[in-house]
């Protein structure tokens, strides 16, 4: 009987057992719960204040609305050659738009002189084929007056084959002696030097008539291949008459062509006052502009530039706008700084490019590597301070700071205008913050854990137990080690203590 009643005083004392793990258990969680939402108000509050953004808002907008459909692919880029060389996308990526080069090298000086050593070709047929649709636009007139050499030459743009185009060439040479579009044709494709190439662009030049585009074509080109034969004065004043002389036509860009010039003759003078008429708020940005710009002010202080003097003392003045210069630049393209710093290598730049992509890094710095390593100290300012722009960048980063949001579709459109051979360069991702991520799984955690209980208390119960007495095993094995080695009057004394 005496072992009946002991059994069940302890089954008994079991079931309370039990019954008060489960009732703890049920308050503790909503204690944690409580303790969570607080957390998650604390937090919320504070990356409001320095971000001046909700937190639970930009993680749905940014992360979980893509993933429901909210935000449309920009896989697809669809760009398509327009009148003045700048390219018309498909509406899904109107912010994706594709430029004539305006430093585009020569097909048949320069870049085949790449397929010969290499066995590569450095332009997309992608490319390729919008600078076939730009010249069937600049040097074909009225089509209702189209002349037969006229056509066979909109024939020629369109051929693949390097040799079918010229030989197109020759044959609208022999139907007319004075067929320019023919001459310009074989100079950029032909004439495998730049002398030769420049003596085809002359004899295109005294016959092109008073065709304004073709005018403007061919003179920018005998510019380029002054510019190339060393002869940087000229260059200078025959891209400086060609502005004088067709000031409506700034979407070609020659100013870049000439403040590139300006820089080889180390004018800095010079650089300036253009980037002062074209460095406008109304105006499309570039790299060159921005990074020009950023040179000339890292210029100023960058050969007395001390990381280590400039922690200690602080940025002068001259020295913060030089950093504000280049994060400025680095916002609007942040592929250069790679390639100025070779930490990336360079490729031949493509024909055309996209505005604040790799295309547009690769043609700027294989120009303006060179006056960088001029300019002491430019690129040891350049290092130290490039990688801050994204810290002072709010979150999302395609928000932007000083220029209108990054475009996502530009690795796409990137991919397309660069050679397959080239990894191409995407938009650095902001890091999140681990505590970001610890309070984004403590909260799933937690609302995990309060859904289950309230379905299956008793089960979460005997869980609990389990849970509580696997983690305390440890505990009590240790403490039962600690008792075999101590006396047993040990414990008695340290007590009484």
């Amino acid at each position: 009987m005496a072992y009946i009643g002991s059994l069940h005083t302890s089954l008994g004392f079991t079931e309370k057992l039990r019954s008060w793990l489960s009732w703890s258990w049920t308050y503790v969680c909503f204690i944690w719960f409580g303790m969570v939402l607080i957390m998650i108000y604390i937090f919320e509050w504070w990356y409001f204040r320095k971000y001046g953004t909700s937190f639970i808002e930009q993680v749905s907008v940014s992360h979980l609305r893509p993933l429901l459909g909210g935000v449309e692919s920009s896989s697809a880029t669809g760009l398509f050659s327009s009148v003045n060389g700048e390219a018309e996308p498909r509406p899904s990526v109107s912010e994706c738009k594709v430029w004539r080069n305006p430093l585009n090298l020569f097909r048949g000086a320069e870049y085949n002189r790449y397929t010969w050593v290499t066995g590569k070709e450095p332009l997309t047929y992608y490319d390729m084929n919008l600078s076939a649709q730009d010249h069937q636009t600049f040097f074909t007139g009225d089509t209702q007056q189209l002349r037969p050499e006229d056509a066979v030459m909109q024939k020629a743009w369109r051929e693949r084959n390097p040799q079918a185009r010229i030989r197109a060439a020759y044959q609208a040479i022999e139907m007319n002696h004075e067929c320019a579009a023919a001459y310009v044709l074989l100079a950029e494709e032909e004439a495998t030097t730049i002398t030769e190439a420049e003596r085809l662009f002359k004899k295109a030049l005294s016959i092109a008539g008073k065709d304004i585009n073709l005018l403007v074509y061919i003179k920018r080109r005998l510019a380029m291949c002054a510019r190339k034969l060393g002869r940087i004065k000229e260059a200078v004043k025959m891209m400086r008459d060609l502005m004088k002389e067709f000031p409506l036509l700034g979407m070609l860009n020659i100013h870049e062509n000439l403040l590139e010039a300006l820089l080889e003759l180390q004018a800095y003078a010079d650089v300036q006052a253009v980037l002062a008429k074209y460095d406008d708020i109304s105006l499309p940005k570039s790299a060159t502009i921005c990074y020009t710009s950023a040179l000339l002010k890292a210029r100023a202080v960058s050969d007395k530039f001390s990381p280590e003097a400039a922690s200690r003392r602080g940025l002068s003045t001259a020295e913060m706008n030089a950093v504000e210069a280049i994060h400025r630049a680095v916002e609007f393209n942040p592929h250069v700084p790679k390639y100025l710093l070779e930490m990336k290598s360079l490729i031949l730049p493509p024909e055309h490019i996209l505005k604040r992509g790799d295309s547009e890094a690769v043609a700027y710095a294989f120009f303006h590597l060179q006056h960088w390593k001029r300019a002491e100290g430019a690129l040891n300012l350049l290092h130290c301070t490039w990688e801050g722009t994204f810290r002072i960048i709010p979150y999302p980063l395609e928000k932007g700071h000083l220029f209108y949001p990054y475009p996502g579709c530009t690795e796409t459109a990137d991919r397309e205008l660069l050679p397959s051979f080239h990894e191409v360069s995407v938009y650095p991702k902001k890091e999140l913050p681990f505590f970001i991520l610890f309070t984004a799984g403590l909260c799933s955690f937690t609302a995990m854990l309060a859904m289950l209980t309230h379905q299956f208390p008793e089960l979460m119960g005997v869980f609990a137990k389990a849970f509580f007495s696997t983690l305390f095993a440890p505990l009590g094995f240790f403490a039962d080690k600690m008792e075999s080695f101590m006396p047993s009057s040990f414990w008695h004394q340290l007590t009484q203590i």
